[in-house]
């Protein structure tokens, strides 16, 4: 089946989940199932391996039966995964995460401590992997391999890019024996970074969830690797979604706020104009007027009132 490759296609951060996160006013379950579902489809028309880099679900646990029933039926062949910290509920995979599920059921396999091996266009290939939390290689034994003549390792990872360097923790470095390394986690494009033999890239993901100005900045798009006897070339593809605006609440503006005994009930007020499943709405709110109250009790209980509503709403 490997064989039958002509590339690979690497599908950052899909952030599936059944209830709308962030300040997302769209349909977001369908939309986000819609991005993944054409990725899949534009992968088998071009004879295109999928890798996912992780965070296949937003939340780790408790997602509804129906995406799951509608992924199962979009995991067809083989498709390749690592995991991400929104996969897991604690520091890695365990039995009661939604990615277990579907791992233990074959629908995808994960790369971490297995490296699938194939060939594409009759060029030997190594893909290998790193899930979130874990130490990158320190190099890539191919002649323990057979020798493939073209090495893709997949991380999940706070990586030091141009642009991202405030909240980097690990540094770009050639990797001897990887050709290119390609991160997910981060969810913007960003620079490619040269070290030696290893190319280091970072594509950003095909769900837009939280709203900013990177995020607006982000088109959505995977990156795809064609190999051939003349080596390997990469491209992104854009993956087809709506602007910014349509699917984004807009931000809280005081002077539309509606007439009411004060600002901060005003601004209550206006809340209802964008609800969110998660809550997103209030705790920003909260945290940019609570500072109104002078009494330290008062604002503590509105604090632990707000929290204790929001974890009620949250999945477990």
């Amino acid at each position: 089946m490997s064989d039958e490759y002509a590339g690979i296609l690497c599908v950052g951060d899909p952030h599936l989940c059944s209830r709308v996160p962030g300040f997302r006013k769209d349909d977001y379950p369908r939309v986000a199932l819609a991005k993944l579902r054409w990725c899949l489809e534009h992968a088998r028309a071009e004879r295109l391996l999928p890798v996912l880099l992780g965070d296949l679900f937003h939340y780790p646990r408790d997602n509804a039966n129906w995406l799951m029933v509608e992924l199962m039926g979009l995991l067809e062949g083989e498709i390749l995964t690592v995991v991400g910290n929104h996969d897991c509920n604690a520091n890695a995979l365990d039995a009661d995460d939604t990615l277990s599920v579907l791992l233990a059921a074959g629908r995808l396999r994960t790369l971490h401590g297995s490296t699938w091996l194939g060939q594409m266009n009759g060029v030997p290939v190594a893909i290998g992997g790193t899930n979130w939390g874990r130490a990158l290689p320190e190099s890539f034994d191919r002649p323990a391999m057979d020798d493939p003549r073209f090495v893709l390792w997949v991380a999940h990872h706070d990586v030091r890019f141009p642009g991202y360097e405030e909240s980097a923790r690990i540094g770009c470095r050639e990797i001897p024996g990887i050709d290119l390394l390609v991160n997910g986690h981060v969810h913007r494009q960003l620079e490619d970074v040269i070290c030696g033999t290893t190319t280091w890239c970072n594509p950003g993901n095909i769900s837009r969830v939280n709203r900013g100005d990177a995020t607006l900045r982000h088109v959505p798009g995977v990156l795809r690797i064609d190999v051939s006897e003349a080596g390997w070339t990469r491209q992104r593809a854009l993956v087809p979604h709506e602007p910014f605006e349509q699917v984004f609440h807009p931000e809280i503006q005081g002077d539309s706020l509606p007439a009411g005994d004060s600002l901060f009930i005003r601004g209550l007020a206006s809340l209802q104009r964008f609800k969110t499943t998660g809550g997103e709405g209030l705790r920003e709110f909260l945290e940019q007027n609570l500072h109104q109250f002078t009494n330290e009790r008062v604002r503590n209980e509105i604090a632990q009132l707000a929290e204790e509503v929001l974890t009620d709403a949250e999945p477990a």
